[in-house]
């Protein structure tokens, strides 16, 4: 995706993962930010959030939708390296970068489309 979007990998100061929760003017949590200095900061899902969730869900359900989320934080952030202010085009290409991503796993079954709509809606 660097390549291919012509991101510099020099761009990348850091990725750091943030545990406490940073929440979104609407109230929403936030799952990632992208400082202009090439600072990126993930968000995790609490662990209430899991607790809540598996129940329902399920163990399995739960932790690929963990990584999934983190790694559609991360390229969503990377892409705002190259597109600082167009949230409309990070977001749509974060869903097609996402997409190849989920194409190419071995674990491809019925959950991963549920696990989309969990990130994309």
């Amino acid at each position: 995706m660097l390549r291919k979007e012509k991101i510099e990998e020099d761009k990348i100061k850091a990725i750091q993962i943030r545990m406490f929760p940073l929440r979104k003017e609407n109230g929403n949590g936030l799952a990632g930010k992208c400082k202009i200095e090439g600072k990126i900061f993930l968000y995790p899902r609490r662990l209430e959030f899991c607790r809540e969730k598996t129940p329902e869900l399920g163990k399995e359900i739960i932790n690929f939708y963990i990584k999934s989320r983190a790694r559609a934080a991360l390229i969503h952030e990377l892409l705002h390296l190259k597109y600082a202010s167009d949230e409309e085009k990070v977001r749509e290409l974060t869903r097609r970068y996402f997409n190849i991503f989920i194409k190419h796993q071995h674990t491809q079954n019925s959950d991963t489309h549920k696990i989309a709509k969990m990130l994309f809606t």
